[in-house]
């Protein structure tokens, strides 16, 4: 661990230091496997890009971009952007159907839309697609500060997709998922932090396997949790300009005010890190058996 930085636990008894940045092992693990994965099935795609392939750039743009920001410590308001770049590959390569399933207004096919003189596939790829990863990554990235926090979410949600998705695309979370199970044993443990690199990464995963095996529905019932949390934060930074912030006492978390997730539980229940990060995972799971069960059913 000589090689990763180390940050204070400021939600330990003495403020232990901790290594930040491990998510880069996800990264790079992920991307490996899903290159040889890309390079064993081509054959089957001729000309087209395959999914493997998409996924990959995708997380490595996500890495990146996690990277970046645990370099130059970036503002809020301009690492909400940042997604924005990773969503490229899946408007460039093509990935994912232009056919969007939704709850409000059905079955939403963009080829055969126009607006004005821009067709409908090109908004599909450009400005729709964009959109889901950019709020799903900053989503995912808004909700952490605890041991396992960062990890276990994001993996009971990559879980639930797999499920959620036809078996031909499950393949391509194999590796991603195991290594961020790992991560996620080690980091509830308080022994590594995976950083932005991991958290970043993990919200473009999401979003991009999503996108690429065509669940949307399943990836919007999933990460509620999330939007709920990006919601009641940034309604009172706006609003209040207020932040949430946790506040300890004898190993005990506990809250004055309702601005977050975290907060909002720990104001009615007072509780340890890990079992406020195990109820939490918990709400997460719930969600996560929901989507798939909503996508039984449709």
């Amino acid at each position: 661990m000589i090689l990763f930085p180390k940050v204070p636990d400021r939600h330990k008894r003495g403020n232990p230091l901790v290594p930040t940045g491990l998510g880069v092992f996800y990264v790079l693990i992920s991307a490996i496997y899903l290159f040889l994965l890309h390079y064993y099935s081509a054959g089957a795609y001729k000309n087209q890009s395959s999914p493997a392939l998409t996924l990959a750039v995708c997380i490595l743009f996500g890495g990146f971009m996690g990277l970046l920001d645990d370099w130059m410590d970036l503002r809020w308001r301009y690492k909400a952007f940042l997604p924005l770049f990773a969503a490229l590959p899946l408007g460039v390569l093509r990935q994912g159907t232009p056919v969007m399933s939704t709850y409000i207004f059905g079955k939403i096919d963009f080829c055969k839309l126009s607006f004005w003189i821009i067709p409908g596939e090109i908004v599909f790829y450009f400005a729709v697609l964009p959109l889901i990863v950019t709020i799903t990554t900053n989503t995912v990235n808004q909700l952490g500060g605890l041991n396992g926090l960062e990890t276990i979410c994001p993996s009971i949600v990559l879980i639930a997709l797999m499920l959620a998705s036809p078996p031909e695309y499950r393949v391509l979370l194999y590796i991603p998922l195991a290594v961020y199970l790992a991560l996620a044993f080690f980091n509830f443990q308080g022994k590594i932090f995976v950083g932005n690199t991991g958290s970043f990464a993990a919200g473009i995963t999401i979003a991009a396997y999503a996108i690429i095996a065509n669940i949307e529905q399943a990836l919007l019932i999933s990460i509620l949790p999330y939007i709920f949390n990006s919601v009641l934060k940034l309604l009172n930074i706006f609003l209040l300009r207020q932040t949430a912030t946790l506040k300890m006492k004898d190993n005990i978390l506990y809250s004055d005010h309702r601005k977050s997730l975290l907060t909002l539980i720990a104001f009615y229940k007072p509780t340890t890190e890990r079992k406020l990060v195990l109820i939490v995972s918990g709400i997460f799971a719930i969600f996560a058996c929901l989507a798939v069960l909503a996508n039984l059913l449709t």
